[in-house]
């Protein structure tokens, strides 16, 4: 820069006050001489001078195209002015490391192709690189930077070679000076942890040092501390003991535990006419006489907000004043609320749904531009999202514009919601197994569900297609409907099957809903076995039966996900009453309920606890009514008990190994799920099922008790069952293992 403001000068001087006549470019090649001239405000017929010139220069400069700039007085009152543009980059690549951490680093090393090639911007590239991988635990990362020219040096290629350092392993963390907790009681809430054995593997901890969170992980065990009831807890910053001739490392934090505290007094100001601030203190989580808890001290501050809020003032402010005795150990709690103004809603923002259709998502919100604000319906926006089945993950965020106007961004991850798949298997009773479905639970981003499916062996081939629309036309109604058919040859009869049902849904109320289906089914038993010779006409018929019925429903949702819920419950009742035309004349009624319950705010675990039953009735009031086999019950297999055979329990034909099906059947389920590994959303659940079946008693009982392996995969919801039969008699048909593809938990 000094030599060419040196050699501005000398040109400045012999031009000192002169008219310019022309003004050249040599060298221009990405800008324009006209858009140069522009730039550094100079033209033919303006008056230069020495700072004008040297302004010139700079400017130009200034715009990073350039490695060098001079100016040459190429006769009286003309100046030229020489450039030598930068190289423009035509390719960067990342040698030396995997493919997705290419992808990292185009994002990260901020260098793209199409731009001028700037050594310095390189070399911050070059840094960030290995910040990176210090970061991830990588010590002493190598990078170079190799420059290859191109096309007669107007462009160029940037190859950044890295050699990756070595992973730094933790092997002992070590807190001096506690007592009370030990290191197995902080390490779920710290980043730096200890090596475990088989650290490979999922689930277990590979002791990688994590430079970025270690300032971070010294508040962290003050916290769990704090967790405790251990308010006057001092942790100190961590001492990093690092061996680098074996890229291993102690750890060491200095720990003051002091005393516990338990709860005092609880109060909470906030002026009149808000809250019943006695009814909320009976709601929270800490109470007098309890040992205090930093995390339930922020869920009841989360309560209170909760509270007002829903009033509308969306601003509200609680803070928390904690008292401590240092003599009795007791922590007397205030809550000083500030409520604001209440604030209403100025506009409904929609991100992140690249596929499904803004419409389809704000259906779903129950909130509205001119609303006034409300802490619930946001929360229960967020769930009913969740429910659709459409996205991963949903995030409202609550942008204020004023001091009572604020607008709602709602942030989706959209999920996998097409499948395809496939199977093929052997089956001792049924020979090889084939079976291919596809489907999608969300058509174009429509909201539209669709699927066809086909399952064939040697006995029996089973398809059918269906298509739904939750929100017909985007209103409170829906519709559905099915197209279906089966050819079975089974061990006694045969059968064949097809029809089709349609359903009509209305939400009646935010978690509510009714329905109306219809159904025609036409369906024949054939070829009966000679031991059912004395049955026909009385338990089946074979002659073709049609079956023409209605379907009245009622059903309640308020669960916030929709495959893998913590709270919340999921119940319907229908009655499908035949004889509305056709032959067949029965009533059926079908029951189900769930309920899901987490604990993570009770124990500070995410502990799942779900049960789940199901009541079904068949009801024939005269002998002369008829049904098809397949309106009786059968319990067994995933959707029942399990631990046997799908639907291979129900009441049998006299002396014989015939199932007939059940009228009345009742099924019960109780489960806990627990993480296993949380970022690979895999979780291991424990069951026990317990279920009766018969016709006009409950005589047959069974129950089944296992373990499940739950996977929330990129290709949906994956369920492996391992279960054990109990209470099992001789002759029933056991099934040790099962899966599940698509199916909530």
């Amino acid at each position: 820069m000094k030599k060419v403001t040196a050699l501005s000068l000398i040109v400045a001087t012999s031009l000192y006050a002169a008219p310019l006549k022309s003004l050249q470019f040599d060298g221009l090649i990405h800008l324009s001489p006209e858009m140069a001239s522009e730039m550094i405000d100079m033209r033919a017929g303006d008056s230069v001078d020495m700072e004008k010139i040297d302004k010139a220069v700079k400017t130009l400069y200034k715009q990073n195209y350039f490695e060098d700039v001079w100016v040459e007085e190429v006769s009286e009152g003309a100046l030229l002015i020489h450039v030598k543009e930068k190289p423009v980059i035509a390719k960067v690549d990342f040698l030396g490391i995997s493919e997705n951490d290419k992808e990292e680093m185009n994002k990260l090393a901020g260098i793209k192709k199409g731009e001028v090639y700037d050594p310095e911007r390189a070399e911050l590239s070059k840094l960030k690189i290995i910040k990176f991988y210090e970061d991830k635990g990588y010590f002493d990362t190598v990078v170079e930077i190799k420059t290859t020219p191109l096309s007669e040096k107007l462009s160029m290629a940037i190859d950044f070679v890295i050699n990756r350092g070595e992973n730094v392993v933790i092997k002992k963390v070590t807190l001096c000076g506690s007592k009370e907790l030990d290191y197995d009681d902080v390490e779920p809430n710290i980043a730096n942890k200890s090596e475990e054995w088989l650290p490979w593997m999922w689930g277990f901890n590979d002791g990688k040092l994590r430079t970025s969170d270690l300032e971070h992980d010294s508040a962290r065990i003050k916290d769990t501390y704090m967790q405790k009831g251990y308010l006057d807890c001092e942790v100190s910053q961590p001492f990093l003991k690092t061996y680098l001739d074996s890229y291993t490392a102690d750890l060491v934090y200095s720990i003051s535990e002091g005393e516990q505290y338990k709860v005092g007094t609880v109060a909470i100001e906030i002026p009149d006419g808000f809250i019943d601030t006695n009814e909320v203190i009976k709601e929270m989580f800490l109470q007098n006489g309890k040992v205090f808890n930093v995390a339930k001290l922020r869920k009841d501050m989360t309560l209170i907000e909760t509270k007002v809020a829903d009033l509308g003032y969306a601003f509200v402010k609680i803070v928390p004043d904690v008292k401590s005795d240092k003599k009795t150990h007791v922590a007397n709690i205030t809550y000083r609320v500030i409520p604001g103004e209440k604030v209403y809603i100025n506009n409904v923002r929609i991100a992140g749904n690249s596929r499904t259709i803004d419409r389809v998502v704000r259906r779903e919100i129950y909130l509205a531009n001119n609303d006034l604000y409300s802490r619930t319906d946001v929360t229960d926006t967020k769930s009913a999202l969740k429910r659709t089945g459409y996205f991963e993950d949903v995030e409202i965020k609550e942008e204020r514009l004023s001091k009572n106007s604020m607008d709602l961004v709602i942030n989706v991850k959209e999920a996998s919601t097409g499948s395809i798949g496939g199977g093929i298997g052997y089956g001792s009773s049924d020979g090889l197994l084939l079976s291919a479905s596809v489907s999608d639970g969300n058509i174009f981003g429509s909201g539209l569900r669709a699927g066809i499916d086909v399952e064939r062996s040697d006995s029996e081939l089973n398809g059918g297609i269906s298509l739904s629309n939750p929100r017909l036309f985007d209103s409170v109604y829906s519709l559905s409907g099915r197209i279906y058919a089966a050819d079975n040859d089974y061990y006694y009869y045969d059968e064949e099957k097809y029809g089709i049902s349609v359903v009509l849904g209305r939400k009646i109320a935010r978690n509510w809903g009714v329905s109306l289906g219809y159904i025609i089914e036409q369906s024949k038993l054939s070829n009966l076995d000679n031991e059912l010779t004395p049955y026909k006409g009385t338990l089946w018929t074979d002659e073709r039966t049609l079956k023409s019925s209605i379907v009245p429903g009622v059903s309640f949702n308020n669960t916030d996900d929709y495959y893998l819920p913590r709270s919340g419950i999921a119940a319907s009742s229908s009655l499908e009453i035949a004889g509305l035309g056709g032959d067949e004349k029965f009533m059926s009624s079908v029951n189900k309920f769930a309920t899901y319950y987490g604990l993570q705010d009770l124990i500070d675990y995410d502990l799942i606890l779900r049960y789940k039953s199901q009541f079904k009735y068949l009801m024939i009031d005269d002998a002369d009514e008829k049904y098809s086999y397949g309106e009786k019950y059968y319990m067994g297999g995933v959707r029942t008990i399990r631990g046997y055979e799908s639907n291979s329990l129900s009441p049998k034909l006299p002396n014989t190994n015939i199932l007939i099906g059940g009228n009345t059947m009742f099924v019960n389920s109780v489960e806990a799920s627990f993480p296993l590994v949380e970022r690979l959303k895999m979780r291991g659940a424990i069951f026990f099922d317990y279920g009766m079946i018969g016709d006009d008693s409950l005589d047959i009982k069974r129950g089944g008790t296992g373990v499940a392996l739950e996977w929330i995969s990129p290709l949906g919801p994956i369920g492996l069952i391992f279960a054990q039969p109990v209470m099992d008699e001789t002759g029933d048909k056991k099934a040790s293992f099962e899966f599940t593809i698509g199916q909530k938990f």
